[in-house]
């Protein structure tokens, strides 16, 4: 009986693998690894888009330090991620811990909570500009309607807010708006939650652990990675929110720029004053600012997310 001798991988094998990956491999290099070389090139230069670039050095950079409009769009942006990230993510969890119970007409509420996910942009904050109206908007309707008995109570002459036009409102507005579209978030959780194993709960409910015990000693730490993987989508998100803030304060982001965001600020430099040069050294300040908030947040969840064994 002869022995069966392995054969041997022919030479051409690995050609014939990269025909097959050969266009993930030509769409990467054409619409990203060039367009990010480019990037880089045009944020050592003075390019206006009309004429050849000219190299300027790390002159965009610096002049980054001296542009009051920079830092004024930093500290928007940082105060909205600081608010809007955490507190989206504690309400999420929160409404999914909710809905993960298996009660009849749970899925209504699944549905409802999501919707807003799948909602356009440009159509939320299109509602949400007539919401925040200051004078015909349904949100202050209901404060005034909440406000008026109190205004005869106690002779006070308090009124809601002009949300969009006047500065200290427009903020808050816009992270009201971002805690509504928790729905994509709170569906990921539900799934976390639904691999919890129920021995723990029973063994929970044993020792006289409270519902909030449970929820605050098991849950949370059980579904942490799924939380850090939402906190970083979240961060990311708001260092790279648009459309909402353009549409609802308008393209300079409401009086005194209180709304004016990184991103605003990066289009405005490009597509309406023509610097793309500096526009993308800004780009690239966006790059780098995303990816140490996202290396700091893996150094600060070290000790609070607990990665189970496979």
């Amino acid at each position: 009986m002869t022995k069966a001798t392995p054969s041997n991988p022919s030479k051409g094998e690995p050609l014939v693998g990269l025909a097959f990956i050969s266009p993930w491999l030509i769409g990467f290099l054409l619409f990203m690894a060039l367009p990010i070389a480019m990037s880089f090139y045009y944020s050592l230069t003075h390019y206006t888009l009309l004429e050849p670039p000219i190299f300027a050095g790390l002159e965009n950079y610096r002049a980054l330090l001296g542009d009051s409009v920079f830092w004024t769009v930093m500290r928007n942006t940082v105060i909205y991620a600081v608010i809007a990230v955490p507190l989206s993510t504690v309400i999420a969890v929160g409404v999914a811990v909710l809905l993960s119970a298996d009660l009849p007409g749970i899925a209504f509420f699944r549905a409802s909570i999501f919707m807003p996910a799948i909602v356009p942009l440009v159509a939320a904050a299109m509602i949400w500009s007539w919401l925040f109206n200051g004078e015909l908007g349904m949100i202050n309707r209901v404060l005034d309607a909440v406000l008026v008995p109190l205004n005869a109570v106690f002779g006070s002459s308090l009124q809601g807010p002009n949300w969009l036009g006047d500065a200290p409102w427009g903020m808050p507005a816009l992270i009201i708006m971002s805690v509504w579209g928790i729905g994509q978030g709170v569906v990921v959780y539900i799934a976390g939650i639904k691999d919890v194993p129920a021995e723990l709960y029973e063994a929970a409910e044993l020792d006289g652990i409270s519902a909030f015990g449970s929820v605050w000693h098991i849950t949370v730490p059980m579904i942490s990675p799924v939380v850090l993987f939402n906190v970083i989508v979240g961060m990311i998100g708001t260092w790279q929110v648009f459309a909402v803030p353009y549409i609802m304060l308008g393209a300079s982001g409401g009086p005194d720029r209180a709304g004016y965001f990184f991103t605003m600020y990066l289009y405005d430099k490009a597509f309406s004053f023509g610097e793309m040069g500096y526009a993308s050294a800004l780009a690239w300040i966006q790059l780098l600012i995303i990816l140490a908030g996202t290396a700091l947040t893996f150094l600060a969840s070290r000790r609070l997310v607990h990665y189970t064994a496979a």
